[in-house]
């Protein structure tokens, strides 16, 4: 058996047709959100005193599911696409209605939302690693047989 670097950009069956690098990049997203972001809200929750702020539990709670559930993602990355999807959607959509409009006046630099639009520029590692053409096939456009 020979070593080729050029296999993980071949189309692989056992994961529907997608290239293992997609499916190991899946793998890695999955990863650090099981374990970073993982780390970050079950430690924030479980270390939490006082009564919560609901508005702030409901982020909080929503965060911890993610990453959670990303731990289903190492496993079966194809199945858990449905929470990067989710992931890309809000991250972009926040960039765009909150930090755009605060870049364009030049007022981000120091602002509340400098913090969390530095933190979801990562997007771009989901969005490179999502296998689109997948996506498009079983989610938007699925031919009638």
């Amino acid at each position: 058996m020979t070593f080729s670097p050029m296999a993980i950009f071949q189309r692989d069956d056992r994961h529907d047709g997608v290239r293992r690098i997609n499916i190991y990049l899946l793998r890695l997203v999955f990863t650090l959100m099981f374990f970073v972001l993982g780390r970050d809200t079950w430690t924030h929750i479980l270390t939490h005193q006082g009564e919560w702020n609901p508005t702030d539990a409901i982020a909080w709670c929503v965060w911890t599911a993610f990453a959670t559930l990303a731990g289903l993602g190492i496993v079966r990355p194809l199945k858990m696409l449905p929470i990067l999807l989710l992931e890309v959607f809000y991250k972009v959509l926040w960039l765009i209605v909150v930090a755009y409009p605060l870049w364009s006046k030049g007022k981000l630099a120091g602002s509340p939302a400098e913090g969390v639009t530095m933190a979801f520029l990562w997007v771009i590692l989901p969005i490179v690693a999502v296998p689109w053409g997948y996506v498009i096939g079983t989610y938007i456009y699925k031919p009638r047989k």
